[in-house]
């Protein structure tokens, strides 16, 4: 591995695309997240923090420090912003019903922050920012409301992390990169 003198030895960034697991390896074969980085972030030992589901994309971030990944995974210590495109007309009450929390089969889902930034056809675009990371989150967020106009379930067709606290993503679809020191502090300094 080699590193420049302001890179992190603590944590790198994967912009993830759609069609990857994110787990150290699969038993159908199905392609991993370290299928696209190189073979001493599995032989080290290097886990990713958190996840991103197989249709999902975006920023992930990787550690060999089990504490690191515990604080920024923590409930509540460290925002999430996605991009998203749901199927359906989404309104200010299913907004206000995302903020306020839907009940899930197993829990409570909510966000802190959700914004329209765009439409197309029946399909609405979102910013969404959540400080949990429950299973399949947003999904089952937005799938537990129905489009008011056709009674049918919101979908969730395209989910995009594009930051995670202070870091914001900015590296090309399949590449990863080290996180600055600058950016290491700026995105642990912060959290409990």
């Amino acid at each position: 591995m080699d590193t420049a003198d302001n890179d992190s030895k603590l944590l790198f960034a994967l912009n993830k695309p759609k069609g990857y697991l994110v787990t150290r390896s699969d038993d159908l074969g199905r392609k991993t997240v370290y299928d696209l980085l190189p073979e001493w972030v599995f032989d080290e030992g290097w886990m990713p923090i958190g996840r991103l589901d197989l249709e999902s994309k975006g920023l992930l971030l990787f550690t060999q420090d089990g504490q690191t990944g515990h604080i920024l995974t923590k409930p509540g210590n460290c925002v999430k912003i996605y991009e998203i495109w749901v199927r359906g007309h989404v309104s200010d009450v299913h907004i206000a019903q995302a903020l306020k929390g839907v009940k899930s089969k197993e829990d409570i889902l909510k966000a802190l922050v959700v914004e329209k930034i765009g439409f197309g056809g029946a399909k609405t675009k979102l910013r969404v920012q959540i400080n949990e990371g429950k299973n399949r989150h947003i999904r089952r967020l937005f799938g537990a409301m129905k489009d008011e106009k056709f009674g049918t379930p919101l979908k969730v067709l395209d989910l995009k992390r594009v930051s995670i606290g202070s870091l914001k993503l900015n590296i090309e679809s399949s590449k990863w990169c080290f996180l600055s020191l600058e950016e290491e502090k700026a995105l642990l300094a912060p959290l409990k």
